[in-house]
């Protein structure tokens, strides 16, 4: 038997009960057009405020997300990490918000969370998104090289007076951030300040984690050149690698605006080139991974690259790490081998978290086989607890 098709370990944290909500919940996610229809009808039904928010509670809510509260939280934390060996990032999942209130609720919320690192062992890393701190298209300007107004100079200054305070913070009490991508057109902006906050923060160790989207085609050479100026600089880089998450998104603007898109041709070049970037990063000492993947293949080339190149499963330069509600057979196998694994365990008032969720049941349609390999789990799961 392969380590991920061992179900008992994967689903030993599910009741009978919860394991029949998984199966009925991927089963509709399945369903294209029902993807289409219910994300439309629940995008109204919050705007016209029908109350159907104990439903989504009960149904999608429950299975992605961890609770309402940071607090709310803490028993999914402590029975994954007590009962499956697996840790919690905790992810305030709101999106969208443009006000500078919200932005400093942001970083409220954050040095929080930083607290709950620093005191629980369960919960190793701090992570938010940069439009947490500042708004989308300030990052955009800044990405297309356009000059900024005096206000827009003096709200930038802010954006950065979050970023340093919560750098501040998680060197002070050792927790690392975990710095999330987003769009293309407002990456490079991003990029920029958390290459700045590296040379700044993480001159003894990886502390500040930014995130590579390797379905972007010319992410390794950001990667090589990342790398040039830290052997120069001396500094440690943190990289979180993915395959990305705004794909239909990317491709329809620069179908749009007319330039090439910066998305990979196919499926088969984005597994080559997220491997590459794996293969790059552990075969360099002064760089730290958090590996996040729904791939069994990229999982196994990472065990197999800790085995060659000397690095033990519970070295803290080596992560591994899942969403909440999904591939559970990689995250609960991995850790019972003595990995280090993580869910991303997204929380937040459901109707400000209904963007997050939505784009999880959209991804689940549109990556082929991720649903139908979901379903197979739980059918075979199901099947053993008969037996």
């Amino acid at each position: 038997m392969k380590l991920f098709d061992n179900t008992e370990v994967a689903f030993s944290l599910k009741s009978d009960s919860q394991l029949e909500r998984a199966y009925f919940l991927f089963k509709m996610i399945q369903n294209q057009p029902m993807v289409r229809i219910g994300s439309a009808v629940t995008n109204f039904a919050l705007k016209a405020h029908l109350p159907i928010e104990g439903l989504i509670r009960s149904t999608v809510f429950d299975h992605f997300c961890g609770g309402v509260t940071e607090d709310d939280c803490l028993p999914i934390i402590a029975n994954m990490y007590t009962n499956g060996k697996v840790h919690s990032v905790l992810d305030y999942s709101v999106e969208g918000k443009d006000e500078e209130i919200s932005f400093d609720g942001a970083l409220k919320k954050i040095l929080r969370i930083i607290n709950f690192c620093e005191e629980k062992q369960s919960i190793p890393y701090a992570v938010f998104k940069p439009s947490g701190f500042g708004r989308f298209g300030l990052y955009q300007k800044i990405s297309e090289g356009k000059s900024l107004s005096d206000k827009e100079t003096k709200e930038w200054d802010r954006v950065l007076e979050r970023f340093h305070t919560v750098c501040k913070d998680a060197v002070k009490k050792d927790v690392p951030l975990l710095i999330d991508a987003e769009e293309s057109w407002m990456q490079d902006a991003a990029d920029e300040l958390i290459e700045e906050l590296m040379e700044t923060y993480n001159k003894e160790k990886a502390i500040v984690f930014n995130t590579l989207q390797m379905y972007r085609h010319d992410r390794m050479e950001y990667l090589t050149k990342l790398h040039q100026k830290a052997k120069e600089k001396g500094f440690h880089i943190g990289m979180k690698v993915v395959r990305g998450a705004y794909m239909e998104k990317e491709r329809e603007r620069a179908e749009e605006n007319g330039y090439p898109s910066p998305i990979c041709e196919n499926k088969k070049a984005t597994d080559e080139n997220y491997d590459t970037a794996i293969k790059y990063m552990m075969e360099h000492p002064k760089m730290a991974l958090f590996a996040g993947t729904h791939n069994e293949e990229s999982s196994y080339l990472v065990m197999e690259l800790a085995k060659k190149y000397g690095i033990e499963e519970n070295d803290n330069r080596l992560w591994f790490g899942q969403l909440f509600g999904m591939s559970d057979h990689i995250s609960y196998n991995l850790a019972n081998k003595g990995y280090n694994v993580a869910k991303y365990l997204p929380f937040g008032p459901v109707r400000d978290v209904m963007p997050y969720l939505i784009r999880r049941a959209e991804e689940n349609t549109s990556v082929a086989g991720q649903t139908s390999r979901e379903l197979n789990l739980l059918k075979t799961e199901r099947k053993r607890r008969k037996i």
